[in-house]
């Protein structure tokens, strides 16, 4: 070393922090990068990330060779270091030395290529990989011995080193990664995908249409009141009654009993042969569920019942689909019955709403692990029926009450100054 120029030690130097930059911005780099982002380019016949996605299925060997390479370049950095600090100054520069030394590999070696390789993990992750396979199996005894001990010590801990790292997500962790896609996912797609991931945690007894609300036909009625009731149906597949809706007989197509009206005229018999046979789901089945159901069985239409067998309501395939798609409008909150725009721009929102539609069709987040409706989640939040033209804060929406009656709230007014307009 010592017959070498000057010139030659500063330029082994430079070589040597830039070896140093090289493992710690490679190491960062591979280490933070997508494994999802990774195995899709793998899978494309990337090189480089197939490469590196083998050299991370077991990060013990790929980190020991980093760091092994990483601690022997920063030692010789600084024994050049020392050696040049004695040709230029004797003794009393190697302290001058060490500390030039240490704050160069600390900007240079560390922080700048760390953060360059967070940044930009791709572009030295790949060029990496390509020197890291060789460079493992020439090193492989050292990188084998020292993770031999380093193992070890892991299995003590209940670690296996040879298992990789778990890249699974939880259902939670996915929702956040879909919320925070941004511009790489359409809004409207993005809501679609979260909806989804909803339907979990919700049940049957969340989007049902109450007992109260549903349209069937009851064979007990005169004729002229089913004909009235067939023709002025909302819905293609409606209940049958015999003697009130805790009876449920049956469910028929509407156009297949119009079709038989014309043919025959009223014939009550005829309408009992035509319903297709009750279909039941208890109140706590989950909606992915209650769609997987509804597929296996070929059924559009189930009646919710409760613990006892009491009808409670009734369910259709569409209602459960506009779950995942929603509304198809421009403006949710004119979609829905529920909700009026008043002529001041205000909105007035039947209290008989569901939360979970409240909360779709107003971008809201009401809570729906309690009360299934607006009315209730008043009525739980006050613990009284209020008087009209009071006033209440629920979960920051100001609202005010504009109808009630003896049962409860009917009718509610968005205060303006809050009122937000939500589009899907």
């Amino acid at each position: 070393m010592n017959e070498l120029p000057l010139t030659g030690l500063f330029f082994a130097l430079f070589v040597l922090i830039a070896l140093s930059a090289f493992f710690s911005g490679s190491e960062t780099a591979l280490l933070t990068m997508n494994r999802y982002k990774l195995r899709h380019l793998a899978d494309q016949g990337h090189r480089g990330a197939r490469r590196a996605r083998k050299l991370l299925d077991r990060p013990d060997r790929l980190i020991g060779l980093i760091l092994l390479g990483n601690n022997f370049v920063n030692t010789m950095a600084s024994a050049l270091a020392t050696i040049i600090a004695l040709r230029l100054g004797g003794e009393a520069a190697i302290g001058l030395a060490a500390g030039i030394l240490t704050l160069v590999i600390l900007v240079f070696g560390e922080v700048t290529p760390k953060t360059y390789g967070t940044l930009h993990p791709e572009r030295l992750a790949f060029p990496a990989a390509y020197v890291y396979a060789p460079l493992l199996k020439v090193l492989y005894p050292i990188v084998w011995s020292v993770n031999l001990v380093t193992n070890g010590l892991l299995r003590l801990m209940g670690i296996a080193p040879e298992g990789g790292s778990n890249t699974a997500l939880s259902r939670e962790e996915l929702r956040t990664v879909v919320s925070e896609s941004g511009a790489m996912v359409p809004e409207r797609s993005r809501d679609m995908l979260l909806a989804i991931l909803d339907l979990e945690h919700a049940t049957v007894e969340d989007i049902m249409i109450p007992r109260h609300e549903v349209e069937g036909i009851d064979l007990q009625d005169s004729e002229d009141e089913i004909l009235q009731a067939i023709r002025n149906a909302g819905y293609t597949r409606l209940p049958l009654f015999d003697g009130g809706v805790d009876n449920v007989i049956g469910v028929f197509h509407a156009r297949n009993a119009l079709h038989a009206l014309l043919e025959k005229g009223l014939d009550k018999e005829h309408l009992r042969k035509i319903a297709r046979e009750p279909y039941f789901v208890p109140e706590g089945t989950p909606l992915y569920q209650q769609l997987l159901n509804f597929q296996r069985l070929k059924r559009r239409v189930a009646l919710v019942v409760d613990e006892y067998g009491d009808f409670l309501g009734l369910i259709t395939l569409t209602d459960l689909l506009e779950e995942i798609v929603g509304e198809f409008t421009t403006d949710p909150s004119d979609s829905i019955e529920e909700i009026h725009r008043a002529e001041d721009g205000s909105l007035l929102i039947d209290c008989g709403i569901g939360l979970r539609d409240l909360n779709r069709a107003l971008r809201w987040e009401l809570p729906t692990d309690g009360p299934k409706t607006l009315n209730g989640l008043i009525l739980e939040y006050l613990e009284t029926i209020p008087e009209p033209g009071t006033s209440l804060k629920l979960h920051d929406h100001p609202l005010e009450i504009i109808q009630t009656a003896d049962s409860g709230v009917k009718t509610v007014k968005v205060i303006q100054r809050t009122l937000r307009k939500g589009r899907r």
